[in-house]
């Protein structure tokens, strides 16, 4: 089969081995598939994967259950071993012996098949498209920051690296009522947040220290820096971001002030799915550019330019 590959090199390759299925899984022919920045720290190091990368898809059972042959699908990342304290918790997204799909340990979705637990997928909604299914791992992680924090109408949040996913989670913010800022580098996006209604400012207009939630999407060192600067006093940040190294943080400050720091990872797939069905998040206004899988090195290339939105791959 057809897969991009990363092993230092980044290449498409013709011959991969076809996914052959456990018993508790399924074989899922991957329809279309999207690049975020993951994919682009782990070209650059991050992880030290090595493998079929890809991990926001939307695919067709081939094989498997019966009663989910020929359905569409979408499929949680982490693979995870069931039986560890954390899965019987019920936090699998931690588990002790946890892969990830196409980041850590575990073939990803940038090829023609991938073999997935079945306890992995979800059934997409008729009246959900392809285009939006592809956002759905996002879009759950996104709705994460609200399962890490309780979020009050009352307060001001402020998103930091409004893209890929800073978009998604200012729209998810939205919805709880705060009054949500999407801190901008570029007029177009902020002409895209007010589609959405949502505010938008550049960090030169912000006063400091004056929002209670600072979310950081931006995958910067930088990032983490500028939300120290504009998070109130006992006020939280949540982190979104992964970096390939090790970024400098002012720890004293995060002290002295008191911040708390939220770690925010993987999300719920069904209320993702929900959020689709009922047309609260626009997705589709993010999609920026479609590739073939046999032009993934172009899709690579384009989507690390910056600004650049989603980039889709059509298996």
């Amino acid at each position: 089969m057809r897969a991009l590959l990363f092993d230092g090199i980044l290449r498409v390759e013709h011959n991969a081995p076809m996914p052959e299925p456990l018993a508790d899984q399924a074989l899922l022919k991957i329809r279309r598939a999207g690049i975020c920045n993951t994919d682009l720290e782990i070209v650059r190091g991050y992880a030290n994967y090595t493998g079929i990368l890809g991990h926001e898809f939307v695919a067709e059972v081939a094989a498997g259950p019966e009663a989910l042959v020929g359905r569409r699908v979408v499929g949680e990342i982490n693979v995870s071993d069931g039986t560890c304290d954390m899965c019987r918790r019920g936090i699998p997204s931690q588990c002790r012996q946890r892969r990830a799909v196409g980041i850590h340990g575990y073939p990803g979705a940038f090829a023609e098949y991938l073999a997935l637990p079945v306890r992995n997928l979800h059934l997409v909604p008729d009246n959900v498209s392809d285009d939006q299914a592809v956002f759905v791992e996002p879009l759950a992680a996104a709705l994460n920051i609200l399962e890490m924090l309780a979020i009050s109408p009352r307060e001001r949040v402020l998103v930091l690296g409004v893209g890929k996913l800073g978009f998604l989670a200012a729209q998810v913010l939205r919805l709880s009522g705060a009054d949500v800022v999407g801190v901008v580098r570029r007029d177009t996006q902020a002409r895209l947040l007010a589609q959405w209604g949502i505010s938008a400012r550049y960090i030169e207009e912000l006063p400091k220290q004056q929002a209670q939630v600072v979310v950081d999407c931006t995958g910067l060192a930088e990032g983490f820096a500028d939300a120290l600067t504009l998070v109130e006093p006992r006020g939280t940040i949540v982190l979104k971001s992964t970096y390939q190294g090790l970024p400098q943080v002012d720890l004293s400050r995060v002290a002295v002030n008191e911040i708390r720091v939220i770690g925010s990872r993987c999300g719920p797939f069904p209320a993702a799915l929900r959020l689709l069905a009922g047309g609260l998040v626009d997705v589709e206004t993010l999609i920026e550019r479609r590739y073939g899988l046999d032009d993934a090195l172009q899709a690579i290339e384009y989507a690390g330019q910056k600004g650049v939105l989603k980039v889709l791959l059509e298996i």
